[in-house]
């Protein structure tokens, strides 16, 4: 599973030395293992204390940014706790799901997907 924070790095003077930037991906870092796809979405949700995303997959490279809460990511075999600052890459067609560390709290994400190449249209109320 790859995951990584903003809390792991130091920014880098952006912009003439105008804007501190925390490169969490490096500018064309994933150009080959993207390339011929497309933006498939960009959306923001959120998983109530208690819930959970039932495992799913699509033929997309998805990342989720956590903006608030703490979850248990699940990407194929592998189990982490994620939080705040965290990005995590979800390879095309890798089962995943996501739950809340606590019933009480949820977790926040900002999402974007980017298809593979040649992937069908994605009904996603029923993934």
């Amino acid at each position: 599973m790859d995951v990584r924070s903003i809390r792991d790095k130091a920014p880098a003077m952006e912009h003439q030395g105008t804007v501190a930037v925390w490169w969490v991906v490096k500018p064309r870092e994933f150009k080959k293992i993207t390339e011929g796809g497309f933006l498939e979405l960009v959306s923001e949700f959120e998983v109530a204390g208690g819930g959970i995303v039932n495992p799913h997959k699509h033929p997309t490279h998805e990342f989720y940014y956590v903006t608030s809460g703490y979850g248990i990511m699940v990407v194929g075999k592998e189990k982490r706790r994620i939080g705040p600052g965290d990005l995590v890459h979800i390879p095309p067609n890798k089962v995943h799901s996501l739950k809340p560390v606590s019933k009480n709290a949820g977790i926040h994400c900002f999402c974007f997907a980017i298809a593979v190449k040649g992937a069908p249209p994605i009904d996603y109320t029923a993934h």
